[in-house]
């Protein structure tokens, strides 16, 4: 089946790409120079199949076969190609590989759709560098403001509007697209699971049921630098007590309203082995199946930091995302059988089913339940299987008989 062979090609071709070679780990970071190579891959692969390449106003990548417009507009699939630091291999190029695969398939079945399919590459959806998650996909939708972004900085100070232009990309295009989002007809996000789910049902494939509410939010410790061995220690105005305190004081207030929260990023000035620090600026990502349960836990942690003399700022929010429920019923429909599972980790699928679009997703089995690291894993198989299935939704939402959402329009 040219679906598998296309397959296994392109992961092959994309393994290498922003690999460490000390970890396995990958890091593809956006508008930099191996975003840029991803790029140019995604661009090839668009080139070699006769697809219009199309870029929106955040630099978000669309391979269509067709024409789409506001009177007919397309099936998209496809899903996310950067990953966080020392990531794994398939969160985000699964489902972009996968897209491409299906589309081969299609070909070799002989299907001519009846309506015009997108091949989408999002770009930062894990928001690694500049620490917004999904922003290609916010900023068309306008759950991003553009000024924000084109504010926001990495770790070296550079802002997304300086690291854009750098990538051949004007920053001054950035904000809502509604022409983008005209084109979108509904779309289909294939992404490895990331937890245990399907191994516990025993299941290659399952069709994605929500996603919960999320939350990113900086955390600000000020304290007094000074010398580590002078100093006593009743002298101190240290900020790392309140960053250890706020690390347990989230453990234990997530445990307690079932939901789960992580402390994974911080910085420290001046970072000396020597050195009391003078500021700690720390990250908190709490999510969990009910909203007010999660902002409850910030609540709590915001009053710690506030009695630290620190801050507590949000970042993103996303309320809980529940997927078009005709979209769902007619992709559960030709995937007979397909479990049903929500996730915790959130999407581009989430943005776009925000912002009114009619979105599904299928998750592929992670036979390590591990995801965020390079012990995330998916067998070949399974790989395969993922690509038959979305090869099949994509076949009825766009082939010769098409009907529902992908042909007329949203569904309510």
């Amino acid at each position: 089946m040219v679906g598998r062979s296309s397959f296994d090609r392109m992961w092959e071709e994309l393994a290498p790409v922003g690999r460490s070679a000390a970890t396995g780990g990958y890091r593809r970071f956006a508008w930099t120079r191996t975003d840029h190579d991803l790029r140019e891959w995604f661009a090839a692969e668009a080139a070699s199949r006769g697809l219009t390449l199309v870029l929106d106003r955040a630099g978000n990548q669309w391979a269509w076969w067709g024409e789409p417009s506001a009177r007919q507009p397309g099936v998209a699939i496809g899903s996310h190609l950067d990953s966080v630091p020392d990531g794994g291999a398939f969160d985000g190029p699964l489902g972009v590989v996968s897209a491409f695969a299906a589309v081969d398939a299609l070909r070799q079945q002989g299907v001519v759709p009846a309506r015009p399919i997108g091949v989408v590459n999002f770009v930062d959806e894990e928001g690694a560098r500049f620490g917004i998650a999904c922003a290609g996909s916010r900023l068309i939708t306008g759950a991003l403001d553009a000024d924000r972004a084109r504010g926001l900085a990495d770790a070296e100070a550079t802002s997304m509007a300086e690291a854009m232009r750098a990538a051949g990309v004007d920053p001054d295009g950035l904000g809502p697209d509604r022409d983008a989002l005209d084109r979108i007809g509904c779309f289909v996000e294939l992404h490895v699971e990331q937890g245990r789910g399907l191994v516990e049902l025993g299941a290659p494939v399952a069709v994605g049921s929500q996603i919960w509410p999320h939350g990113r939010w900086r955390i600000e410790l000020p304290g007094e630098a000074n010398h580590a061995g002078t100093t006593r220690l009743a002298d101190r105005r240290d900020p790392m007590l309140g960053y250890a305190r706020l690390i347990l004081a989230a453990r234990e207030a997530a445990e307690r309203r079932g939901s789960v929260a992580t402390m994974g990023k911080v910085s420290v000035a001046p970072n000396g082995v020597n050195a009391i620090p003078s500021l700690v600026t720390a990250w908190l990502d709490a999510r969990g199946p009910d909203a007010e349960q999660v902002l409850a836990v910030v609540a709590e942690l915001r009053e710690l930091a506030d009695a630290s003399g620190g801050s507590l700022l949000q970042e993103s929010w996303t309320e809980a995302t529940s997927f078009d429920a005709r979209l769902a019923e007619r992709v559960g429909a030709v995937l007979a059988g397909a479990p049903v599972l929500g996730t915790g980790a959130g999407h581009d699928a989430g943005i776009l089913a925000n912002a009114g679009i009619p979105t599904a997703m299928l998750f592929v089995r992670n036979p390590t339940g591990v995801s965020h690291s390079p012990a995330e894993h998916a067998e070949l198989p399974d790989c395969h299987a993922g690509v038959r299935a979305l090869t099949a939704v994509l076949a009825d939402l766009a082939g010769p008989t098409a009907t529902g959402p992908a042909a007329g329009g949203p569904a309510g």
